[in-house]
Order: C-alpha cells, then structure tokens, then sequence
C-alpha cells in the first residue's frame, strides 16, 4: 500500500457519511449539495495567493507571454474547457491560453490513467507546445502528486517560466516545484478518492478567477461587461448589441448602427461612441492605451 496517497485528504474515507447505497435519489443530491457548500468556504480561504496568481499572469501576458494549464484526468480536462472558453469570451488569439492534458487528445473523451504517472512526459509536452521563458504554467492536480505535472512545473522553472499550482491537498508536493501555490483543502469526498467532485469544483472555481482576473487585468472587459466578445452567432450578436446599449447609454438603433461601422466589435463600437469618432480612429485611440477603454478619456 502507498501511504503517501492514503494519507492525502483526497483519498480519505469518510466513515461517518450514510451508506449511499440506502439513500434514495433526494437524499443523494442533499448529502452531495451539502457537501458542495463546504468547497466556495475552502477556496475563500486561497483567495490571497488567487489574487497573487492573477497578477503574475497579467503581468506576464501583457508582455507577450503566454498561460499553459496542465494536468491529467479531470484537472486536464477543466484546464481545457478553460482554455477553450478565452477565444470566444475575450476575443483572445488561441495560442494566448493554451491547455495540455496527460495522454494527448485523446485523454479528454477516454481515460488515459496511466498517462499521469510519467515525470517526464509533462515537460516533453510543455516544449512540444513551445513554451518557453515569458510563459505561465499553471499544474492541476487534486491530489498534489501526480508526476506527470509535477515534472512539467519542475521543468518550466529550470527553463525560466513563471509557475503556479493549483492543488486539494496541504501537503501538495506541487507546492515545491511552484513560485506561487494555490492549496485549497477540499476533504474527502462523498464518493470516496472521486475528485472530479468536491475537488473538481474547487478547481473550477480556482480557474474561473484566474483567467477572468487576468483578462480584465488585460482590459478585455469595461465595468463588467465582455466588450472584446466575438458576436459569432444571433445569441452572441443580440448580447454585443446590449453591451454597446449599457456601456453607452444609447438606443438599440444606434447601437446597431455602431456596431455595423465597428465590424461587429463591441469594444470599437464603444469608443467610438465614448470619443465620438469613427472606427478607425476609435481603434487608434485603443491601441494608444492597450485596449483598455477605462483608459480612453484621461488620452483622448
């Protein structure tokens, strides 16, 4: 028996939790939704080297580099819908966050377990990818201990990128090989060692922030709207129209007629109407101030 993985928290058995076999459906959602509640206190707790993450990757990404989630299983696969969610959220080039999971391609609609245990593939994946010194590495793993991320965090630092560790248990080994440690003590989970529970909505959460934070570090939204969103089908261009109605105070019509000219970016069509000018000017005056319209007046 490993004793380094039965001593994890992750792993635990809960002995006092009710035999899930003799519960009906109702019960099992409320034990399984009780036991949720305890995971937003757990992160609340991280929230000071959350912070601290959000501005390393602003401050890395404004100058050019690049964010790279690793993992395996579960903590792979929410790095990847992350990653995915950045192109269409904020307009970001594909290459900005990029997301690697243990096994490949394939590991994100089949189980690749034994992917995770290789302490050097994650490294050998990281320079596939072409990361490099400039880049963020953020490693995801429930338990602490999987090799294969903490191989590829060892790897970034030797290679001069910034590393941060998102992990479930105190005793995260990830922590050693991290300049900055997200540890949030998620328990054991009601489905004993299943972490794409307690564990996998922490890490969610974790994730949300972080990518959330740093683009609105990079000024990708204005008050709390999405203003650099790619209107790509009739649901995403009736929201662009109400962001450019509520960031501009104007009518619907008009907003329509701005974001016409702006080629359907919200964000052109806002300065436009903040400056009262045309869009190419409008994209001139942005580019001025990095693209952050909070900006725009104090250099117009």
């Amino acid at each position: 028996m490993n004793l380094e993985w039965t001593a994890l928290s992750t792993e635990l058995w809960n002995a006092d939790a009710p035999d899930l076999s003799t519960l009906d459906a109702l019960e099992v959602v409320t034990l399984m939704n009780a036991a949720d509640q305890t995971v937003a206190l757990a992160v609340k707790q991280e929230l000071p080297h959350i912070a601290q993450a959000i501005e390393s990757l602003v401050k890395q990404l404004s100058h050019g580099g690049r964010l790279f989630y690793i993992g395996a299983g579960t903590s792979g696969r929410l790095g990847i819908l992350d990653a995915a969610e950045c192109p269409p959220t904020f307009n970001t080039n594909p290459e900005l966050v990029q997301a690697i999971i243990a096994g490949g391609p394939s590991a994100v609609f089949e189980a690749q377990e034994g992917a995770e245990d290789d302490l050097l593939q994650g490294g050998h994946d990281l320079l596939e990818a072409g990361a490099k010194s400039g880049d963020v590495v953020v490693g995801i793993t429930a338990s602490g201990l999987t090799p294969y991320v903490i191989g590829a965090l060892d790897w970034a630092r030797h290679h001069g990128l910034a590393t941060i560790s998102i992990s479930c248990n105190q005793a995260a080994a990830v922590a050693h090989v991290s300049d900055i440690a997200i540890t949030v003590n998620t328990g054991p989970e009601v489905v004993m060692g299943s972490t794409r529970l307690k564990a996998g909505t922490a890490q969610k959460m974790i994730l949300n922030m972080l990518s959330t934070g740093a683009m609105v570090g990079l000024g990708k939204t204005y008050r709390n709207l999405m203003v650099d969103m790619r209107p790509t089908n009739r649901k995403l261009h009736d929201r662009a129209l109400r962001i450019v109605m509520l960031a501009t105070e104007t009518s619907q019509e008009k907003a329509q007629r701005l974001l016409e000219q702006a080629g359907g970016e919200p964000k052109v069509a806002i300065a436009m109407a903040l400056l009262n000018t045309d869009a190419d000017q409008a994209r001139h005056q942005l580019n001025r101030v990095n693209g952050v319209l909070g900006r725009l007046s104090a250099h117009s």
